[in-house]
């Protein structure tokens, strides 16, 4: 067959390389472009940069060279940091519990109902990780003692007393650390897709049907995620525990308390019970690394 001549056939192949060519050019150079601003950082930015990290690893590593590598073991078996340990690790877990057992509730109807002042319940959820946890505390004594707004009721009908007991080391625990499973199951419901749920509605299943058979294995990386760091931040709890259970040995001096306890009398005691706590919080970043940590 003949080529199709004529001014259209002509200009057509002309057209389209110029085309091709500058895709591929401008491809090469955001490519350029991109590595080229990856090549180093200036001064003006470096400087301050590299003063941020050593303000952030300085006292980490200060806290890992004056440990007292030699005595850690006897010192980490005695009874009072062991005490203190078990202490701790119940009460973090309990309270962990009491979070997701009342807090994916709470992100499920913030993230997938409407009601009226949906936005100001939220802020009201989120107070806590700006609160500072003594005015938590403080608050925590005045609602739940035994003269608080609810405790006197607690006291006079039931006898529960929670102030200054293990159950009231829980409730503070559970007071600082259910924003953070809130906040990060909310989160990973927004990003589920809700077809799935109105799908299952279809299909005849009720709402709580479908949030049990097909939300909850939809959102499960996220709630496990949420949890670890509920559980992280209640091991790490102090200011809410101190003022609203107290400090008593066995009963709710917790791991944050003995450190500020064998601060003043054993130093050694005290750094030996912070590289527990700062094995832990490691141990919680590696454990968030794929969710969090990861690069773009």
């Amino acid at each position: 067959m003949t080529p199709p001549s004529g001014p259209g056939a002509a200009t057509g192949p002309r057209t389209d390389r110029p085309r091709r060519r500058r895709t591929a050019t401008g491809g090469t150079g955001a490519r350029r472009t991109a590595a080229a601003g990856r090549r180093g950082a200036p001064l003006p930015l470096l400087l301050p940069g590299v003063l941020a990290l050593a303000f952030l690893l300085v006292p980490l590593l200060a806290l890992l060279v004056r440990a007292p590598w030699r005595s850690l073991p006897d010192r980490l078996t005695s009874a009072e940091v062991w005490q203190a340990l078990q202490l701790s690790l119940v009460s973090a877990t309990a309270a962990t519990a009491v979070s997701l057992v009342l807090g994916v509730p709470l992100a499920w109807l913030l993230a997938r109902t409407d009601f009226p002042g949906r936005g100001f319940v939220r802020a009201l959820v989120t107070l806590p990780l700006v609160l500072p946890p003594v005015v938590g505390g403080v608050a925590l004594l005045l609602a739940l003692g035994r003269n608080g707004v609810v405790g006197q009721w607690l006291d006079s009908w039931f006898g529960i007393t929670l102030p200054f007991t293990t159950a009231g080391v829980v409730l503070a625990e559970a007071f600082v650390a259910m924003p953070f499973l809130v906040i990060s199951v909310e989160g990973t419901l927004r990003a589920a897709d809700p077809r799935f749920e109105e799908a299952a509605a279809t299909l005849g299943a009720s709402r709580f049907t479908a949030f049990r058979r097909v939300t909850l294995p939809l959102i499960a990386p996220g709630i496990a995620a949420g949890a670890v760091l509920a559980w992280a931040r209640a091991l790490g709890e102090f200011g809410a525990t101190i003022t609203f259970a107290g400090n008593f040995p066995g009963r709710t001096q917790t791991m944050p308390l003995s450190v500020y306890l064998a601060l003043q009398n054993d130093p050694e005691a005290a750094i030996a019970l912070s590289l527990v706590l700062l094995a832990v919080s490691i141990a919680v970043l590696a454990g968030l690394r794929d969710r969090w940590l990861t690069g773009v």
